[in-house]
């Protein structure tokens, strides 16, 4: 067990260490935990234990990009309580992580270009104090599982995933997921990419796509589609779904 010291007011030192019961969880489910910490050279007022959910996202500035933490989720875990000099304390935790949290691994693995973490803040002496970042990897719902294994089906190649700042119709997040592929070989003479966006609740997701084709001297024409997959989709409902919204973009762009 690793003990982070943070520097509470006046420079008293308070050790801190998270553990995090399992860091590979999905969307849904209840992340477990326990805060252990340590008092310092004197006694002190606890305001509050807090649990951060972050995410590093990708802003555009006019011509400029670049890249930005954000809270998604903030959690009191702790009302305030007295913190004795030199004394060990710990605090359990249980938080659900939120439906539309982004995918960070799949298949266990760490997704290329995510970056979600956990931090734990004291509330001590009117100030805040936060403690290093520990790594958290969600992995995709059954469903959104499904829409994976299908484009590997249909021969679409994984590019890169990153978290774009904005808020789309129906989500509460101040950022969205682009899950990009490389267009597979049915569709690879029309369009070059597709981007993949969930946005998940208790009983069913949305999916987002955005095929990009690429035109003569520079030029692009993208097309969109959004439907619906409920979790009890057989996997083969669930590909046909997807083929459907596919080719509904493409007839609506002329492609075919």
């Amino acid at each position: 067990m690793v003990f982070r010291k943070l520097m509470a007011a006046f420079g008293a030192g308070v050790e801190v260490d998270t553990v995090l019961q399992n860091s590979h969880v999905r969307p849904g489910e209840v992340l477990r935990g326990q805060v252990n910490f340590r008092g310092g050279g004197s006694d002190y007022k606890v305001e509050g234990i807090f649990i951060d959910f972050t995410a590093v996202v990708e802003v555009e500035s006019g011509d400029n990009e670049y890249k930005s933490t954000y809270s998604f989720l903030r959690q009191q875990i702790t009302g305030s309580f007295q913190l004795a000099a030199g004394a060990p304390q710990s605090a359990p935790f249980e938080i659900q992580v939120p439906w539309e949290t982004p995918i960070s691994a799949v298949a266990g693995h760490p997704l290329r270009g995510m970056q979600l973490g956990v931090s734990t803040e004291l509330a001590l002496a009117g100030a805040l104090d936060k403690g290093d970042l520990d790594a958290l990897f969600v992995n995709p719902l059954p469903a959104q599982d499904h829409v994976l294994g299908a484009l590997g089906n249909m021969g679409f190649g994984f590019k890169k995933a990153d978290l774009e700042r904005g808020t789309l119709q129906g989500s509460r997040m101040p950022f969205f997921q682009e899950i990009e592929y490389y267009a597979g070989p049915e569709y690879r003479r029309h369009f070059n990419e597709l981007e993949l966006t969930f946005i998940a609740g208790p009983q069913a997701m949305d999916i987002i796509l955005e095929a990009d084709k690429r035109g003569s001297f520079g030029s692009s024409h993208d097309s969109y589609s959004r439907f619906t997959v409920h979790y009890g989709d057989h996997p083969g409902q669930v590909e046909q779904s997807l083929r459907g919204a596919l080719q509904a973009m493409a007839q609506k762009r002329g492609w075919f």
